[in-house]
């Protein structure tokens, strides 16, 4: 794992200042304590700190083909870099490290831009082509990798973070109206958004090229779902067998390193799938970690310590206090570089300053199974939704509802009359692809309430529905619902925050690398083309998942119901009604009348009552965490340089 930056001139004669690439790569060097390289001629300067893993001695970047006229900088891992090395050789390409990296710039010479099609990875790539003058970036399928652009002063901007790109002082720093309305309805912002005006994110499975003034950009892959109904053409065990097949070459290809590979135990399916896989099918010695809570609400540390007794692994866990998460959120929104609602990547961050702790750079996580599997509450919901939407009169289909949310205190489904009302707004929106998606948006996007005046007329009018519809591919209403369910969440929640904002940047944050088995493309594209019923059958989530794996996981697992992985919110930031030190200030009426973002009387109603402990439900709790961290990221990077203390006191 890395961190990358460049700069490319487009238009003008300015030229390229390696103080200015020299910047840039050291606000990065969280992501790659080891060292710095570069590359600079007239046209572009490349930059990257590097976290060794592969290739401890002779894989410095920028990395060069043989005759130096193609050169790249890379964030991430290419775990089929071994196969794909042994087949150029046989076409006659000469290697001089021994590096994943290299493999990219033969790649290039052999097949162009369509490298990328052969990588089997999670990456961020710059790529220069001298001969050519032609600058190529790309980013790997599921977003897993972040990369971050902007034109500025007739030139090309790019980095891990916008916090690197952000340390050149004439490059605007300005939240984005549109992007704050889109992060408090979806999670995160949709397509190249991001929460700064001007600046864009590569999406995912896109390439991006410069080339004679003109920047281009193409996507190379997608999550495709057949068109109507799915037949099932083998048996329920010969599905599960290839998935068990293709789970464990899965994790034997992300556990390829130089330094030791541990993995998260959450206690739940996912990561005890991968932590058996690695026991059972593997010679890597098992090392885990794990988060607990002090609240019983949040904590599953009796999950984790089964499977724990059940694998014989040797286990690390780190106890998470809402003090702590309080205290240490600022510096969880110093890396985020975008609001959020929930609290939880915190705990993230500090189970990753856990691992460093240990001397581990790698971990393996179950991320992504919940999307590609069918895991989520979402789906289930949508399944129930549309079963009570052919009878919407019945009172008895209403009563399936209770089985959902066995792990919330505040779970909606015992008060049938809200229940009802919760699960059937936006019905009239039955036959819309991200109709599964109605009831959380509704919840966050109460958010909006607290918006100042201002910030509504900036946002205008503004549909989530027809916005998200505009970034959909043509033929996802012809897939099977559950198909196009799935699509949404893995282009909003999933690659916009779990793999961002809690994912890569908490992990970064510490300089440890996660890897994701289950978005290995291929065991996508194989997941994709399964029957529906196969990821949840009835109510069982899960469903195939579950059966290739039922001989290697301890019986409480496999039974029990997913339960989603939550952290104190509200309560994180007081105390006996006592706010932790940063938040009365940031939260005051001068503060939130100057930023301009939010209604201050609505603001101060809300801390009201959080300080009094009577926010409980979904809608406020967010609502709180959203102004928090808004207010945090204007105070970190528009009000004060991003060189800003990570955190506040």
């Amino acid at each position: 794992m890395c961190g990358i930056a460049g700069i490319a001139r487009i238009s003008g004669d300015r030229r390229i200042e390696r103080r200015e690439t020299e910047s840039m790569i050291h606000a990065l060097r969280h992501r790659g304590p080891d060292g710095f390289g570069y590359y600079n001629d007239d046209h572009v300067a490349l930059a990257h700190a590097r976290l060794s893993i592969i290739d401890l001695s002779t894989g410095d970047q920028p990395i060069h083909n043989e005759d130096k006229s193609v050169w790249t900088v890379f964030n991430g891992e290419i775990f089929n870099y071994i196969e794909l090395r042994r087949d150029l050789e046989q076409l006659g390409h000469r290697f001089y490290t021994t590096s994943d990296t290299e493999v990219i710039v033969h790649l290039y010479e052999q097949y162009g831009d369509r490298f990328v099609e052969q990588l089997n990875g999670q990456f961020a790539i710059a790529l220069w082509d001298l001969r050519e003058r032609r600058l190529v970036l790309a980013r790997d399928r599921t977003g897993i990798r972040p990369l971050f652009y902007t034109v500025h002063d007739g030139r090309l901007l790019f980095a891990s973070e916008m916090k690197s790109i952000f340390q050149l002082p004439d490059v605007p720093r300005r939240l984005d109206p549109r992007a704050l309305a889109e992060i408090f309805t979806y999670w995160a912002p949709l397509a190249d958004r991001t929460a700064f005006q001007g600046v864009q994110a590569l999406p995912p499975g896109c390439l991006m090229v410069l080339h004679e003034g003109r920047i281009t950009r193409s996507r190379y892959w997608d999550w495709e779902f057949p068109e109507g109904h799915i037949e099932s053409t083998r048996s329920v065990d010969d599905y599960a067998e290839e998935l068990r097949s293709r789970l464990i070459e899965s994790v034997r290809l992300q556990l390829r390193a130089d330094v030791p590979v541990g993995a998260y135990l959450s206690g739940g399916l996912d990561s005890s799938i991968i932590t058996s896989i690695i026991r059972n099918f593997t010679n890597v010695p098992l090392r885990t970690f794990s988060i607990t809570f002090e609240d019983a609400e949040f904590d599953e540390s009796a999950h984790q310590q089964e499977l724990v007794d059940y694998l014989g692994t040797r286990h690390t866990s780190v106890r998470c206090t809402s003090q702590q998460i309080g205290a240490e959120f600022p510096r969880a929104i110093w890396h985020t570089e975008t609001p959020v609602v929930r609290t939880a990547p915190t705990p993230m961050m500090l189970l990753s300053g856990l691992v460093r702790e240990n001397g581990f750079k790698v971990v393996l996580t179950g991320e992504g199974a919940d999307e590609v599997f069918g895991g989520y509450d979402l789906f289930k919901e949508a399944r129930i939704r549309r079963f009570m939407a052919r009878a919407p009169q019945s009172k008895w289909r209403g009563r399936i509802l209770e089985r959902l949310y066995p792990y919330l205190q505040h779970s909606p489904a015992p008060n049938t009359a809200f229940a009802q009302r919760f699960f059937n707004e936006g019905i009239e929106h039955l036959r819309e692809p991200w109709f599964a998606h109605l009831p959380r948006w509704s919840t966050t996007g109460r958010v909006a309430r607290f918006f100042s005046a201002d910030m509504a007329d900036a946002i205008g009018a503004w549909d989530p529905g027809a916005a998200i519809s505009a970034t959909l591919p043509k033929g996802i209403s012809r897939w099977n619902p559950m198909g196009q369910d799935q699509y949404v969440e893995a282009h909003t929640l999933m690659a916009g925050y779990l793999l961002c904002s809690q994912g890569d940047r908490m992990g970064m944050a510490n300089s440890i690398e996660g890897r994701f088995p289950f978005l290995d493309h291929t065991l996508i594209e194989f997941a994709n083309k399964l029957p529906p019923r196969y990821k949840i059958m009835g109510l069982n989530e899960k469903y195939l998942l579950k059966r290739s794996m039922h001989d290697y996981l301890p019986a409480g697992v496999r039974s029990r119901t997913k339960q989603p992985y939550r952290a104190p919110d509200t309560a994180s930031f007081f105390s006996g009604g006592t706010a932790q030190p940063y938040v009365d200030d940031l939260l005051s009426e001068e503060s939130v009348r100057s930023a301009g973002y939010f209604d201050p009387q609505a603001v101060a109603r809300l801390t009201d009552k959080a300080r009094k402990g009577k926010v409980i439900g979904f809608s406020d709790n967010m609502a709180f965490v959203g102004v928090l961290s808004t207010m945090l990221l204007h105070k970190q990077f528009v009000q004060g340089p991003p060189t800003a203390p990570l955190t506040m006191q």
